[in-house]
């Protein structure tokens, strides 16, 4: 059976991490996030389907090197088993385009979960229309499998930052991955500003009015993404519970459905009542939504 090999590294760098000393208890959780949001990653994209543990990952295994010198470093490397009916891609480079469907699902995942927005037609949307085109037996994921994996993420992410905010045995860690005699940075820098984003909530008092077309809707978490106009970018949802009614939800996969059709299209434009929580910057971070209403053509 031939395989695909996918490597990503977390870094650490900053205060002792510069001399390979760092907090064991505080790196053994943030390599738990890194193997937990690598395995969910993996595991949406081999096969269509979203896991709740990381020992569940199928298709694949993930192994690890021993830390290397210099800045506080760990390679995980991803072993995806082609000889089955999952990809029959045949080939051990890490330039394939599976090898780039994970890289670029991976970078997907941390930058919107740290409130960096990427494109996903242009990024993910695009590798997945080339790639469908030769080979059916890829499963075509659309945005809103990928926001739904972010939800499952968010932990894991959350603990990659242990070692800078618990003991500040580092200052910032970056993950990266080798494609085409490159190596590229997969998401953002993570430091003290990227674990404020994603650890504090402010919620305003009063709700606002948004206006937006959805772009992703999970019927079964009430959660989703409206592209906001005044933003200019996606903004995660969540529907409360006295707008979990079925004329808001028909409004909302409405808006979805004639979105998915084109930008700016007649009626995929809605009015959300919401209240707005922010980080602590004051970025726009989600919506909490008590009422959606049609916007008059």
């Amino acid at each position: 059976m031939s395989s695909e090999l996918i490597s990503f590294t977390l870094s650490y760098a900053g205060a002792s991490a510069d001399n390979n000393q760092i907090d064991f208890y505080d790196v053994s959780q943030a390599l738990l996030g890194f193997q937990r949001s690598l395995a969910l990653t993996s595991h949406l994209i081999l096969t269509g389907e979203i896991i709740i543990q990381a020992p569940s990952l199928q298709g694949a295994n993930i192994i690890v090197a021993p830390p290397e010198a210099g800045s506080w470093k760990t390679t995980a490397t991803i072993i995806v088993g082609v000889g089955s009916a999952i990809f029959k891609l045949g080939t051990a480079s890490p330039d394939t385009p599976i090898g780039n469907l994970v890289r670029s699902g991976y970078d997907y995942v941390i930058s919107e979960t740290l409130g960096f927005h990427v494109d996903f037609n242009s990024t993910l949307g695009k590798q997945y229309d080339e790639l469908h085109g030769t080979d059916a037996s890829v499963h075509k994921l659309s945005q809103s499998k990928f926001d739904s994996l972010i939800e499952k993420c968010e932990p894991a992410i959350k603990n990659m930052h242990r070692p800078i905010i618990a003991s500040q045995t580092a200052t910032e860690a970056t993950v990266t991955s080798p494609n085409r005699g490159k190596v590229c940075q997969i998401g953002p820098i993570l430091n003290a500003e990227t674990y404020d984003y994603i650890s504090y909530t402010r919620r305003d008092d009063f709700p606002t009015d948004v206006r937006g077309m959805v772009s992703s809707y999970n019927m079964n978490t009430f959660k989703g993404r409206i592209f906001a106009v005044e933003e200019q970018r996606p903004i995660p949802f969540e529907l409360l519970e006295s707008a979990r009614i079925m004329p808001v939800i028909e409004l909302i996969t409405n808006s979805l459905a004639i979105n998915a059709q084109g930008s700016y299209l007649p009626g995929a434009e809605i009015r959300m009542s919401a209240f707005c929580n922010y980080s602590r910057s004051g970025r726009l971070k989600s919506l909490s939504v008590v009422e959606v209403s049609a916007i008059a053509e």
